[in-house]
């Protein structure tokens, strides 16, 4: 991903709402498939990270974009911005060249 993606895709994320919340007990395999159906549905999502989650949002970050294979897109504070390009056409976010 080049940085002119990267850049409009923050833009995007900018105004979202976070779609899910990680809280006290971290990753766990039903968050992790609630994020991949997620992703399969719009491409691109925002994650926040609860006060009471003692692990690393940055850490949280790579580990959630392993596991669902997606790409992240960024992470500030405890806000985690995750992209996977997604199969419908339809739907499907055009990013810059």
């Amino acid at each position: 991903m080049t940085s002119k993606q990267r850049a409009y895709l923050k833009s995007l994320a900018m105004t979202m709402e976070p779609v899910f919340q990680i809280g006290k007990s971290s990753l766990t395999p039903e968050v992790t498939a609630a994020v991949e159906e997620a992703l399969a549905a719009r491409e691109l999502i925002k994650v926040g990270v609860l006060q009471n989650c003692m692990d690393d949002p940055h850490e949280l970050a790579q580990v959630l974009a392993d596991r669902t294979r997606s790409q992240v897109v960024q992470v500030i504070g405890k806000k985690i911005v995750l992209y996977r390009p997604g199969k419908d056409e339809k739907r499907k976010i055009e990013l810059p060249r």
